[in-house]
């Protein structure tokens, strides 16, 4: 576990950039992530501060503790510990004020399993041992394709603990298509998945070796993670750290990620995200999208990442949509991240494919605007390290770059665009003078660190509203 305590290391190599008079300016003023930052302020003080983690012992007169061991768990990670973990479930979701307790220093083998609710007051899901998958493959209830450990229909649940959760999904990625294109390409479980559910907080688990997906949380609302610790190999295919779809108001807090697939992936019909001081490495980064698959719809908004370490990833900050899409990307907003030997360390890819044939030519695409990118700084693998390719008939707009410092080791860095219109100011290494604007009479002015924005015919307050 001491993994864990890394990220705040890590973390503390973090340049904090001074906040110029017009970035208080132009990017407070995006409307949509207003009340987001505002939110986020509240939570960090109430909710998710530096007091340690309540524990049932210390409330043991008023809990009602509920012991795997009790319903007959052997705990010796051979042993098939199902129906102990079923049958505890049951107790301790329709008593009020218990405590689901997995004992620590024990390995509890456990096959999918839906637990659902609506469970009783303040559920307590305490996870201090580890919590085991059937290794192989093809003796997988075929009833759970894509769950293994799988929590519905929760509301006001804590899930706490030092323990593990582990997928054991190495067989499963050693018959994956992405590892050996002979074989056939199949969906496999996700190790934790949180659905349906509202005012959930989930606090220093370990989730490690997931068949596929690590961590999912979908169609839910106001969940609050924090200090959790996400691992596999970094060759280890489609195994997401936090998949966050179709859900709102969700905060994710000082966790340390490190897979071989999205750190954290944001998906359709998610808003009002909000992720601070994550350490990512490896993976493939922090992504919105993919989008638009097979002509679908994708809406996200109201995204904000403050405070982040990106090392060694194939991908920085990200957002990828399929041609065919419709729908929009906005209010989204990366600040204060550093990086190390990152690949393509900003890109916006309007014309993602991830399948085995070339993807079709189509004109429709997701709309995406309003993206802020505000002190990056760090080290590119790639020459590419900004890259901004947007559709043709539906050009990215509004990106705004501040106070960024990419430099290749070996090279010389640069920038590309397609169809992308926003502009630079401050600091913005390498040049994105690639970015077309329409807004040809703004003149943006960087000294000493305040930018000043000119106009010859209108007044400031208009271009804060016309700009973004």
């Amino acid at each position: 576990m001491d993994d864990k305590f890394l990220l705040f290391s890590f973390l503390g190599m973090l340049l904090v950039v001074h906040h110029g008079v017009a970035g208080n300016v132009v990017y407070d003023d995006i409307g949509l992530l207003e009340e987001l930052d505002q939110s986020w302020e509240m939570e960090e003080e109430n909710e998710m501060g530096s007091s340690p983690i309540s524990s049932w012992t210390s409330e043991r007169g008023s809990k009602v503790l509920v012991n795997v061991d009790s319903f007959g768990a052997d705990g010796d990670g051979v042993s098939d510990d199902t129906q102990a973990f079923l049958k505890a479930w049951d107790i301790a979701c329709s008593t009020p004020r218990s405590v689901f307790l997995v004992p620590q220093g024990r390995t509890y083998l456990v096959n999918a399993t839906r637990f659902q609710g609506p469970c009783s007051d303040r559920l307590v899901i305490q996870i201090d041992g580890t919590i085991t998958a059937p290794a192989e493959p093809k003796n997988w209830d075929p009833k759970f394709p894509r769950t293994w450990l799988d929590f519905s229909q929760l509301n006001g649940v804590l899930f706490q603990g030092g323990g593990v959760i582990d997928g054991s999904g190495s067989k499963w990625w050693a018959s994956s298509c992405k590892k050996n294109k002979s074989n056939p390409c199949r969906s496999a479980p996700t190790a934790l998945s949180i659905d349906s559910s509202s005012a959930v907080q989930v606090k220093g688990l370990t989730i490690q070796n997931s068949q596929q997906m690590h961590f999912v949380i979908s169609r839910s609302d106001s969940i609050r993670v924090s200090g959790v610790l996400v691992s596999s190999p970094g060759d280890s295919p489609n195994t997401d750290g936090i998949h966050i779809t179709a859900s709102t108001n969700v905060a994710l807090q000082d966790c340390k990620i490190g897979t071989g697939d999205d750190c954290i992936s944001i998906v359709n019909a998610s808003s009002g995200i909000k992720m601070k001081r994550i350490y990512c490495g490896p993976g493939h980064g922090i992504s919105i999208g993919s989008l638009g698959k097979d002509n679908s719809t994708g809406l996200v908004s109201k995204v904000v990442l403050d405070t982040a370490f990106l090392q060694e990833t194939s991908n920085g900050l990200r957002i990828k949509t399929w041609q065919g899409g419709s729908g929009y990307v906005r209010g989204v907003r990366f600040q204060n991240v550093r990086m190390e030997d990152v690949s393509n360390p900003i890109i916006i890819d309007q014309f993602y494919c991830d399948s085995p044939t070339a993807c079709q030519n189509q004109t429709s695409a997701i709309n995406i605007s309003q993206i802020v990118y505000r002190n990056i700084r760090g080290t590119t693998k790639s020459p590419k390290a900004m890259k901004f390719a947007c559709s043709d008939t539906v050009p990215c707009r509004n990106i705004v770059l501040s106070n960024i410092n990419l430099e290749k080791k070996d090279g010389t860095a640069e920038t590309y665009c397609n169809s992308a219109e926003g502009f630079g100011y401050g600091v913005v290494q390498p040049s994105a003078d690639c970015l077309s604007s329409r807004d040809k009479e703004y003149v943006f002015i960087n000294q000493q660190e305040d930018a000043q924005v000119v106009k010859t015919s209108r007044s400031s307050e208009d271009i804060v509203h016309t700009e973004l």
